[in-house]
């Protein structure tokens, strides 16, 4: 795994963030782990295919899903995670990604990304015991949304 994999969606992350919640994120240590799908998180899954094949992975607790969610709705506060959040916290995820294929392709990378995908169990992804690049992004007054690479 090359960390320079994680750029492209990091400084993508950091655009898409900033536009859409008004929070400039921070990015904390870079680190090779384990994937570990715990309970209170939201895990949204994307594949790449092209050029780079692998799959990115978000994961974030439910709690710092529904502050996002809110701030994406312009404050509205959000109680529960409903389909129409599911739906906001997918749509910010293939934003992220999007974005990412497109600096990709600008570097001279052909990548296509599949749909997002939440992922509820971790044997349902098939990722138990995958290790990936993952990288921390701190949102002041949110908390942590973590980006999880794995890339052939």
């Amino acid at each position: 795994m090359k960390v320079e994999y994680i750029n492209p969606f990091l400084d993508s992350a950091k655009m898409v963030i900033e536009q859409v919640i008004q929070v400039r994120p921070s990015t904390g240590q870079v680190s090779i782990k384990d994937i570990k799908f715990v309970e209170e998180y939201i895990w949204i899954h994307i594949g790449l295919n092209g050029q780079m094949n692998g799959n990115i992975i978000f994961g974030l607790k439910e709690d710092v899903a529904l502050k996002m969610i809110s701030a994406m709705m312009g404050g509205y506060a959000i109680s529960e995670l409903d389909e129409m959040g599911r739906s906001a916290i997918s749509e910010l995820s293939n934003m992220i990604s999007g974005n990412a294929s497109t600096i990709l392709s600008n570097q001279g990378m052909s990548v296509d990304i599949t749909p997002p995908r939440i992922v509820e169990m971790a044997h349902a992804a098939g990722f138990g015991g995958s290790k990936a690049l993952t990288v921390p992004l701190i949102i002041e007054g949110i908390g942590e949304l973590d980006i999880q690479v794995l890339v052939q």
